[in-house]
């Protein structure tokens, strides 16, 4: 009596367990379900088990409502099978198992009798998907993103994701207001039109940006500091006043920056708000900042481990002195120049460290370099991602680290240098992170943001020689993403017409040399100048390589047809005698040094230039030229460049005199204030210019900042300019004009980086001059880029 009382106790607490669990199991899953909102009307999975024969044995699973899933795929998912024992945990499993697989809109598993019924209703399938109301964002920017695609199974979670991944595509546009409706169409056989209707909403820009804390620094000066602009209505070419909670996580560092390179090195940013009015079409930013004190340093000091290296050597890469105010930037500089010494003493695996110690009573730093010995790391593999168009091996021939290397930092910056000084990338980024498989290597990550390669330039001048003038050229330096580069060009104007072809692949035969041709043909009206009409029509190939790193070569053969025309009958007998058709069969080579900090847009370094050109293998001119050229870029202040450059050519005829076409006419851009060959020996009698075998121009140019916003990209500029040319080589004194006297010019100008291209104006003034010299006293130039 007991035995059977304590039994049918122990029977009733285990099938009310049983039924508590599956109770719960199935509330979880309906809970699940009504949580997002269905496309379509569904029942909640359903587990039905008879309690009173639970220990009994599955003899038969059956499988309904299941059209296109084979019934041993859904087998395969479930944790009972035929003669396994009924057991609720195990079916519940199966239960969420089926779920997970995304297959089924519903599921319900019940018992009848000894079969187990797993009856099913499955996900449509997509037909079409249609996104409606997008005008902003076209369908070829939203539809890549998104993870369902016409003819997969639809599930309400991917719906959600892609909803989510549209929005975020609109907000880092600046649109927050924008939504995303998904709608769903049922069609026969099971299939389902997908339609996301979108409300894009305004543009959300940046009302105002303020700064709290700040009292070193004016509010406009900490504005120009960042990347995040306000709303103004000269921005409509830039989406830099559109807010973009990734870019002022990146102002937030641009702070940073801007104090650390004046001598705030406990400068924080404490918090960056951002509030969106109730109109949800503008943002009002708020920094709340602490700038601390600003450090000067006070010693400078190195720890080296490293028995090659001396202790002054090191300290002659310092970029920074004792005294000086503390600059973060000139620390990492510092920190470059020292590695590459360490690299240069074959320390492939050198490390630097800054140790700092701050003195806060006296408001000073003291700076040690540690140089040590690393741990010996190699590189795994270099992973690249944000190029769409330009092909990897573009971006891995201008690694100076291959798999398998040595890691080294100084070869690391260089890498990055050589990718931004390609032009094709509007960001790079170069970092490394340990591998996770061995400790002793590491995996370089690139991430590149990819910009508009084809340029179409224009350019519009006057000058009393050449007249008004006008060009126009197409130019594609990404070739099919292959870094080749296509320029084809046209010149047209009053005086003077030209006509170039180009092409350049940087990376002949998959070696490191850059091969290529030119073609052109130009006809230049001087009679103005020198009483005569040329034309030249010619081509060449050219080669060129790396010798080191530095250090350049480039090879090329020319030919050119050159025909003297049109001579006036009161021409200069020395031009009369020019009359008819030349031709120059040519080899030349130049050899460059660069060390500029960028080929692009360099502020710091200098480069030496040597050219010679050697006329006489066929053809009827027979010639050596040889030119030097050189400049050098010295930062004087911030945003404060100093520029000097110079320029020498000489020519020599081999057994013949050289002929006009091949003499040096100079002025308009190599001296500025005197026009297009305005320096030059002239006719005494027609004042014909007759050109020079020699001449040598130099000028000292200061760029610098007009006081307005950077994003206007205008700078100004100061220059004086030098130049002298050979006094005559037809005649004597008697009948040319000649003087190698040299001539001055001072003047000034702007240059602004406009959202259609570079313009440039120049106003120069003759200092010095010949009473022959012809004068010019203003040049404007323009481009445009696409």
């Amino acid at each position: 009596m007991a035995y059977r009382l304590v039994q049918s106790l122990q029977n009733a607490r285990t099938a009310l367990a049983v039924a508590c669990v599956v109770a719960g199991m199935g509330w979880g899953a309906l809970s699940a379900q009504a949580a997002e909102e269905p496309p379509m009307p569904m029942s909640a999975p359903r587990i039905q088990v008879d309690n009173s024969e639970m220990g009994s044995i599955v003899r038969q699973v059956v499988f309904q409502g299941n059209q296109r899933i084979e019934p041993e795929t859904i087998r395969s998912y479930l944790l009972v099978q035929e003669g396994d024992p009924f057991n609720p945990e195990r079916i519940d499993r199966s239960l969420k198992s089926l779920f997970a697989t995304g297959l089924f809109a519903d599921v319900s598993i019940k018992r009848e009798g000894a079969s187990l019924i797993v009856k099913v209703v499955e996900n449509p399938i997509i037909n079409r998907i249609q996104l409606e109301g997008n005008r902003r964002v076209k369908d070829d920017t939203l539809m890549p993103e998104l993870q369902m695609k016409p003819r997969t199974v639809y599930t309400r979670t991917k719906v959600q994701a892609d909803v989510k991944r549209i929005l975020d595509i609109y907000r880092r546009q600046g649109r927050f207001a924008a939504t995303v409706e998904p709608k769903v169409i049922q069609l026969e056989q099971n299939r389902v039109d997908l339609v996301y209707e979108i409300d894009e909403g305004k543009r959300t820009g940046v009302k105002r940006i303020t700064f709290v804390g700040n009292k070193q620094y004016s509010d406009s000066t900490l504005r120009e500091a960042l990347q995040t602009k306000e709303e103004r209505w000269w921005r409509f070419f830039s989406s830099d006043d559109n807010y973009d909670p990734d870019r002022v996580t990146y102002d937030r560092e641009l702070l940073r920056r801007f104090y650390m390179k004046r001598g705030y090195a406990d400068f924080r940013v404490v918090s960056a708000q951002a509030e969106l009015s109730p109109t949800q079409d503008e943002f009002f930013i708020t920094f709340n900042i602490e700038e601390g004190e600003r450090y000067k340093v006070s010693k400078i000091d190195v720890d080296i481990a490293l028995p090659q290296l001396k202790k002054q050597d090191v300290l002659d890469t310092v970029q920074f002195s004792k005294g000086d105010w503390y600059n973060a930037n000139k620390v990492e500089d510092s920190v470059q120049k020292i590695t590459d010494l360490v690299g240069t003493k074959g320390y492939a695996f050198g490390e630097v460290r800054p140790r700092i110690e701050r003195n806060k009573e006296k408001r000073t730093l003291d700076i040690t370099f540690d140089v040590q010995e690393g741990p010996r790391v190699f590189v795994e593999r270099i992973d690249i991602t944000g190029n769409v168009r330009t092909l990897d091996k573009v971006v891995r021939r201008e690694f100076r680290l291959v798999e398998g290397d040595a890691f080294n930092t100084a070869k690391l910056r260089r890498s990055r240098q050589r990718l931004q000084d390609l032009g094709f990338f509007e960001k790079v980024e170069v970092n490394n992170v340990p591998s996770e498989d061995y400790p002793d290597r590491t995996i370089v990550k690139v991430d590149v943001q990819e910009k508009s390669t084809g340029e179409l330039s224009f350019g519009i001048g006057y000058s009393t020689t050449a007249g008004a003038m006008f060009e126009i050229g197409v130019r594609e330096r990404n070739l099919l993403g292959k870094g080749q580069d296509l320029l084809a060009k046209a010149s047209l104007g009053q005086k003077s017409t030209r006509f170039d072809l180009s092409f350049t692949e940087p990376y002949f035969l998959n070696r490191d040399v850059a091969a290529g041709f030119d073609l052109f043909h130009k006809t230049t009206d001087l009679k103005k100048a020198s009483s005569y009409k040329q034309t030249d029509t010619g081509g060449g190939l050219r080669l060129g390589y790396n010798l080191t790193e530095n250090l350049s070569q480039t090879l090329r053969y020319g030919f050119k047809q050159s025909k003297v025309e049109d001579v006036s009958t009161n021409a200069s007998r020395y031009v009369k005698e020019q009359e008819g058709i030349s031709t120059t069969s040519a080899i030349s080579q130049s050899l460059l040094y660069d060390r500029r900090d960028s080929k692009l847009n360099p502020t710091d370094g200098y480069f030496g230039r040597l050219s010679n050109d050697l006329a006489g293998l066929g053809g009827t001119e027979r010639f050596l030229r040889s030119e030097v050229d050189a400049g050098y870029y010295y930062p004087l202040a911030e945003e404060w460049t100093m520029i000097i450059n110079g320029h020498t050519g000489y020519i020599v005829g081999i057994g013949k005199d050289v002929r006009i076409t091949d003499r040096y006419f100079i002025g308009g851009e190599t001296i500025r204030g005197f026009a297009q060959a305005g320096l030059s020996p002239r006719d005494k009698a027609t004042q014909d210019a007759l050109g020079s075998n020699w001449f040598a121009a130099g000028s000292a140019e200061v760029v610098f900042p007009l006081g307005l916003p950077n994003e206007y990209g205008i700078q100004g500029k100061l220059f004086t300019d030098v130049g002298t040319v050979g006094d005559g080589d037809d005649g004597d004194s008697t009948t040319i004009n000649g003087s190698n006297m040299v001539r001055t010019s001072v003047g000034f100008g702007v240059n602004w980086k406009s959202p259609l291209g570079p313009m440039s104006l120049d106003f120069g003034f003759p200092i010095t001059k010949e009473s022959f010299d012809e004068t010019e006293v203003f040049r404007f130039n323009f481009g445009t880029r696409f």
